[in-house]
């Protein structure tokens, strides 16, 4: 029996899709040509469960990087229930640093799943937007930065970790960088900017 498209999955199967999605995330991380039948074998799964998830690469690589997104998104509201605001901000800016640096190594998995005519268009960006946009009102709320700062704002500010190279020493350099970035947002904070980050 078929499940129904939008029916939760099995843990099993669940369990499954999991480990493909980690797996491709580092197979195509490494090379955008990576065979989907490696990938099956290193995720322990057959060729039969590996297509039931994903019928074709493109839709695999898209989900990769939907999945990917989704879970920086998804960190944003625990971050905030157990970190003052602009804290919550400033860890979730690290875990948006490595979601840049994994987009970063699917490039070019990404541009080829989406570049051929007919070919599924790349997901929004809508969840890390709406994440970003719910810590920087909490941290506004709370006078740790600066107010009016937008999502599209913090983006264009942190945007130069897109063009880092994978596989690089890239962590001291993003440190320093997001720490510069908090700085600025807390200048002219209605706290006095004394946050800390």
């Amino acid at each position: 029996m078929r499940q129904k498209k939008d029916a939760p999955l099995r843990s099993d199967a669940q369990r499954n899709r999991e480990t493909i999605l980690e797996v491709a995330l580092e197979e195509l991380t490494r090379s955008a040509d990576a065979p989907l039948s490696a990938i099956a074998r290193k995720a322990g799964v057959g060729q039969g469960t590996f297509y039931r998830h994903f019928p074709t690469r493109e839709a695999l690589v898209l989900e990769v990087y939907r999945h990917e997104m989704q879970q920086v998104a998804d960190t944003a509201a625990p971050l905030l229930e157990s970190r003052e605001p602009d804290r919550a901000l400033r860890e979730w800016m690290d875990r948006l640093a490595r979601f840049a640096l994994a987009k970063a190594g699917l490039a070019d998995a990404i541009r080829q799943a989406t570049s051929a005519p007919g070919q599924p268009a790349k997901p929004g960006h809508a969840p890390v937007s709406e994440a970003a946009e719910l810590l920087l009102r909490a941290a506004e709320g709370a006078g740790a930065i600066r107010p009016g700062i937008t999502a599209d704002d913090l983006f264009l500010l942190i945007g130069g970790l897109w063009t880092l190279p994978p596989g690089t020493d890239w962590q001291p350099r993003v440190t320093r960088l997001l720490d510069f970035v908090m700085d600025g947002l807390r200048v002219g904070a209605a706290a006095g900017g004394q946050g800390q980050s």
